[in-house]
């Protein structure tokens, strides 16, 4: 028998997660514009903003329809996120770049949340949710594909100003960020089984580790081949940052669906970087670093698409464990 009270807190609670993803992303999308560098690319975010204030209306509409607000603490949480993620940018020499890398990504956290939210509300019979769920969900995948063909010119407008002759230390940097990147999986990935709380869920990151670590060899490789190494800096700080996600979601009530939501945008994230240094190596004339990134892309590519066909595993483990039968 379901526990319809424990069911109903649930999907309201993830109203409230998703609704705090939506102020996330319009704080995003109200700057994006500026600091894009490219014609192209600020027309994309602006007319993602015009959908994404849409979203977030139809998500405060849900959660009225189930007798509450937003969550002010998360809102405002979330604000501060997208701010953090626009100056992350703007200080960073290839802005553009690294804007449309990272809103990549996001887009696909919040597809997450939406397939999530999708199957909570199909547990707790509220068709208009997953109704609703299902069409931001495909607008979500619809922004992150724009993003997608357009990273030719993200790379294009981080480069343009460049001297040519610096090119070989800008694919140093884009190697240093990739090192950086997989440094963060690896902490992740083996934080993840232990406190993800299912079996095929574990198995999965399990799997994907010893990918990773391959993957950061290669790179290291691929540094070492241009006479450099990776960025001390860079890598202790993302792996910090793992150490730190790994704190934060296994204190939240619903990891099983949380993190892999997370691993999934993450691994749209490493995606991105690699779209990009495969850009960049193929101007630098590296045809090694090119074939590494292809290879690396679609073992990436490949891990997220297993991570997707988890949904209903990670919905029905992230109830189970709050005690919630669906």
């Amino acid at each position: 028998m379901n526990d319809t009270r424990s069911l109903e807190e649930q999907l309201t609670k993830n109203l409230t997660d998703v609704h705090s993803i939506e102020e996330q992303a319009l704080t995003q999308l109200r700057r994006a514009p500026e600091i894009a560098g490219d014609p192209l690319l600020a027309q994309i975010f602006s007319d993602h903003l015009a959908e994404t204030e849409r979203q977030e209306s139809l998500v405060r509409a849900r959660l009225m329809g189930h007798a509450a607000t937003p969550s002010a603490v998360k809102d405002l949480a979330g604000q501060a996120g997208g701010m953090g993620m626009v100056l992350f940018a703007r200080f960073n020499p290839d802005t553009p770049g690294k804007l449309t890398a990272h809103a990549y990504a996001y887009e696909h956290m919040e597809l997450a949340a939406y397939e999530l939210l999708k199957r909570i509300a199909d547990r707790a019979g509220d068709v208009e949710t997953v109704e609703i769920a299902a069409e931001i969900a495909g607008e979500e995948q619809a922004m992150a594909n724009r993003l997608e063909s357009a990273f030719d010119r993200a790379v294009e407008a981080s480069l343009r100003d460049l001297d040519p002759t610096d090119l070989d230390d800008q694919l140093v940097s884009y190697l240093a960020d990739a090192h950086a990147i997989e440094m963060q999986a690896i902490g992740l990935l083996q934080n993840g089984p232990k406190i993800v709380g299912n079996d095929k869920l574990a198995a999965l990151f399990e799997e994907h580790l010893a990918e990773t670590r391959h993957h950061e060899e290669r790179i290291r490789e691929r540094l070492e081949a241009h006479e450099s190494g990776p960025s001390r800096i860079k890598d202790a700080t993302l792996r910090l940052g793992s150490l730190n996600i790994a704190g934060f979601f296994g204190a939240q009530p619903d990891t099983q669906a949380k993190l892999p939501g997370f691993a999934f945008a993450f691994e749209h994230l490493e995606i991105a970087a690699y779209e990009l240094l495969k850009r960049v190596a193929q101007r630098a004339g590296d045809m090694e670093t090119v074939a590494i990134a292809e290879a690396t892309l679609a073992e990436e590519r490949a891990a997220a698409q297993k991570i997707a066909a988890l949904w209903d595993t990670a919905a029905d483990a992230a109830l189970e464990a709050q005690g919630v039968t669906a």
